[in-house]
């Protein structure tokens, strides 16, 4: 809500052109993007052929450094969900994207089900995972009480009703199931470097901007319990490429690359990585 103080004004780089205030919420340590477009008409702020997530092309060097990154990301992935005591290893993917990781997961003999709103992003995970990914709409029928791990890869800080869907990854997981998700750290050295042209901020598509704090009180309340966070070290070094390019009008890899390496040495004493992985485990109700 507006009562809250603004942290900082961020422009929507990659679409619009529109600015949006950032909202401090300070009992969270949390900001959340204002004015929020309405649920019908957040879908044009995706409508860019730079929304890498939704393509499996590589026509520049932002494209390449994601895509390199990425197969690497796939199998500390892989490995952290391998690492995990599950029953029957089902495995439900939120905003799946072009479904790589639905893929490798799937090859491990996971149990796979996928859900990407993008209908282009959702026939490419298709064509890779056996017809295992549906629309958004598809949320609401899934069983209740059915995923040993569900996974959000970046994509907590586009859902609409947080409350609401912090619910039904409740309901979806199984007792003593697995939450993992992955998201943009605004506490990190990298975001306060760049301010306003922090690439992570990505409004308003980033409707919510995370801290450790936000990530555990929002999802103690459910009764689902932080347990581990791991860092994303590429991550510094890519949101800085994008960042010096909204920043200077170009893509200066040298100094991209110099904040990253800053912003991961910060870290180590900080602890307040570019972007994290949070691992969080659902208790009894």
């Amino acid at each position: 809500m507006k009562n809250k103080p603004t942290y900082l004004t961020v422009k929507d780089h990659s679409v619009s052109g529109e600015e949006f205030q950032l909202l401090y919420d300070k009992e969270l340590d949390m900001l959340e993007t204002f004015p929020q477009p309405k649920a019908d008409k957040l879908s044009e702020y995706y409508k860019s052929e730079d929304y890498i997530s939704h393509t499996d092309t590589k026509r520049n060097l932002l494209e390449f450094v994601y895509h390199s990154v990425r197969e690497i990301a796939l199998k500390r992935k892989l490995k952290l969900i391998n690492g995990f005591n599950s029953e029957s290893k089902s495995l439900l993917d939120i905003g799946c994207g072009t479904g790589d990781f639905l893929e490798k997961a799937k090859i491990n003999n996971w149990n796979i089900t996928g859900i990407e709103p993008n209908e282009t992003a959702k026939q490419i995970a298709n064509s890779k995972t056996n017809n295992s990914v549906f629309g958004v709409e598809e949320l609401n029928n899934l069983k209740s009480n059915n995923f040993d791990v569900i996974t959000l890869w970046h994509v907590l800080e586009h859902l609409p009703d947080l409350e609401m869907h912090i619910n039904l990854l409740k309901s979806l997981l199984k007792q003593n199931g697995t939450l993992v998700i992955a998201v943009p750290n605004f506490n990190s050295y990298d975001a306060k470097y760049y301010e306003s042209c922090w690439a992570a901020y990505d409004v308003p598509r980033h409707l919510w901007h995370f801290s450790k704090k936000s990530i555990s009180k929002l999802f103690n309340k459910v009764n689902i319990e932080l347990v581990e966070i791991h860092p994303m070290k590429f991550d510094s070094y890519y949101v800085s490429l994008l960042s010096e390019k909204y920043k200077s009008k170009r893509m200066n890899p040298f100094n991209a690359f110099r904040v990253g390496w800053l912003s991961n040495y910060h870290a180590r004493r900080t602890k307040e990585y570019s972007s994290h992985i949070y691992v969080l485990k659902n208790k009894n109700s």
